[in-house]
């Protein structure tokens, strides 16, 4: 076999130094390079990784949050809807009170001016009743005062005046 290597021309002491040339070489670049690259790559790939499992948590978690959005604006519409109605109905209730109110008022007023009313319909009629009572006074003191035939005299002529007008 060494002749057929002499003959192809390899030498074997210059084959193997190439030999343990290379191995030397793939030793140091598998030190150097190959591992720090492989840690590298090895790195990024997980940093994707986890950045993709962190985008699909992300989207879980944005779509649970876009339901739970959703389900809190149902609930603030419906207690809006509520504050709305109660308050309705206390507007309403409100209402009622003070036109009950008013009604009560305007009975109390309606009393007072009723009995203001009588007040001065008893007041006029004692004015009257006293002014009637003076003026049967004086005319009692005028026919006291008068002659019975000048009474009669001043009657008839009274008498005939009022009938001639009437």
């Amino acid at each position: 076999m060494s002749q057929l290597f002499s003959q192809l021309g390899i030498d074997w002491h210059l084959l193997i130094s190439q030999a343990v040339n290379f191995l030397l070489l793939l030793i140091i670049l598998r030190l150097v390079a190959y591992k720090p690259l492989l840690e590298l790559l090895h790195k990024r790939r997980a940093k994707i990784e986890e950045g993709l499992m962190k985008a699909d948590e992300a989207d879980k978690r944005l779509k649970e949050i876009d339901q739970i959005g959703k389900e809190k604006i149902k609930e603030a519409e419906g207690s809006a809807l509520q504050i709305l109605k109660r308050t309705e109905s206390d507007a309403k209730d409100l209402e009622a009170k003070l036109l009950a109110e008013a009604k009560r008022k305007e009975e109390i007023a309606m009393k007072n001016a009723e009995a203001a009313l009588r007040a001065q319909e008893e007041a006029s009629r004692r004015a009257t009743e006293e002014e009637a009572a003076a003026f049967v006074r004086a005319a009692i003191i005028k026919t006291v005062e008068l002659s019975p035939s000048a009474i009669d005299d001043a009657l008839i002529s009274k008498a005939i005046k009022e009938a001639r007008q009437g």
